[in-house]
């Protein structure tokens, strides 16, 4: 069984810890915890678990993967809304994923089905490749960006080509290196007389903040983008519907 558009837990437990690339056992122990909501109680008492608590494990397993302890994941989660959408715990996740070190190690394709929490057909792979997520290294070996591998696996599911995905990512790479090669020359001239001490320090201080600015305006901006797209879409096909209805009506009346 697999999750549906709508809100409606569609989940067991042993579907999204497969999912989720965990153990049932971790499942359990996190809800034992607090840090996952309570399932919905089906039929024959079964438990169901939906998008939100799919996204909150993928935010935690992120968390732990970043070095934070259990007790700092817990404070953390405390201090988000407990109604955040399933989206909206993805670009937490992302926020949280953009601090990962660069990692890249050699695994073998079992490795990478593992990681992925899914089964990873040939073609699988080769979109993974495309998007330099993986590398072949031999017959069974892999060179992974570990700090891109679940982003590009997730992709795998998005209906979009190969072509577009790839192009999209020469947007956002373009964009982001053009915004902090200007964002670096502003601080730099900002911190030009000031001694070496401080400009490390004001850097490690600006760091997040800039990340989060960037973050929190390119979301809002494409919030606004999607909003223009979708609302002219709507008008168009309204209009159209207009149109064919007054077609049809004069047509009737002639």
């Amino acid at each position: 069984m697999t999750t549906t558009d709508s809100d409606e837990p569609a989940l067991t437990i042993d579907e999204l810890a497969t999912r989720a690339g965990v153990t049932v056992r971790t499942v359990r122990f996190y809800s034992s915890r607090g840090l996952l909501p309570p399932p919905v109680i089906g039929p024959r008492r079964v438990g169901r678990y939906g998008g939100d608590h799919l996204a909150r494990l993928a935010l935690i397993e992120e968390m732990q993967h970043q070095g934070m302890t259990l007790a700092a994941i817990e404070r953390h989660l405390r201090q988000l809304p407990p109604d955040l959408s399933p989206h909206d715990l993805a670009v937490h996740r992302a926020v949280v994923a953009s601090w990962a070190p660069e990692s890249v190690e050699t695994v073998s394709r079992r490795e990478l089905g593992r990681r992925a929490g899914r089964p990873l057909s040939d073609e699988d792979v080769e979109r993974l490749a495309a998007m330099n997520v993986v590398v072949r290294e031999g017959e069974d070996a892999f060179r992974v960006d570990a700090g891109l591998f679940r982003l590009g696996v997730e992709l795998l599911d998005v209906p979009l080509s190969q072509e577009t995905i790839l192009a999209a990512r020469t947007a956002l790479t373009g964009h982001a290196r053009a915004a902090a090669r200007e964002l670096s020359g502003l601080l730099r001239d900002a911190v030009a007389e000031r001694d070496t001490r401080d400009v490390k320090s004001l850097s490690a201080h600006m760091h997040p903040l800039v990340v989060q600015a960037l973050l929190t305006t390119f979301q809002r901006s494409l919030r606004e983008e999607l909003r223009e797209w979708v609302g002219s879409a709507e008008t168009g096909t309204e209009a159209d519907g207009a149109s064919r209805d007054g077609t049809s009506r004069g047509a009737s009346s002639a």
